[in-house]
């Protein structure tokens, strides 16, 4: 066989796990997905992305969804009202990303409890190193 396997170089082929670990990383961060979620519902207002993601600082929900728009996850639209109407909604490939975290989203919401039960037990123990 020659250098191709499939149609692809053997350096396209050895290239790709670098590649899928930016994406992930990128997609897979703590905000993101939760980003992704609540804009499957449409679009929506930066204020509304801010009460909807608990725990998110302005700055990260902006960096963020300014990562998400560079990566074409979704669109960001300014409308020119007064004041500037600005909303966010998901791409095409941004709802095939939801479709696809949606069991991992689930997933992490069903066991959520069982989680801090297994944190909590865990840290209680006396032979458990400091974090």
């Amino acid at each position: 066989m020659s250098g191709t396997e499939g149609g692809e170089s053997r350096a396209a082929q050895a290239e790709d796990p670098c590649k899928a670990r930016e994406v992930l990383g990128i997609v897979g961060d703590k905000w993101s997905l939760l980003i992704v979620r609540n804009l499957s519902q449409g679009p929506r207002r930066f204020t509304e992305l801010k009460r909807a993601v608990d725990g998110i600082s302005q700055r990260m929900l902006t960096v963020t969804l300014r990562g998400l728009e560079r990566d074409g996850i979704l669109t960001r639209t300014v409308r020119n009202v007064m004041p500037p109407h600005v909303s966010y909604e998901l791409t095409p490939m941004g709802r095939t990303l939801r479709e696809a975290a949606a069991p991992l989203l689930e997933w992490s919401i069903a066991h959520l409890t069982h989680i801090d039960a297994a944190r909590t037990a865990y840290d209680t123990r006396p032979d458990t190193p400091p974090a």
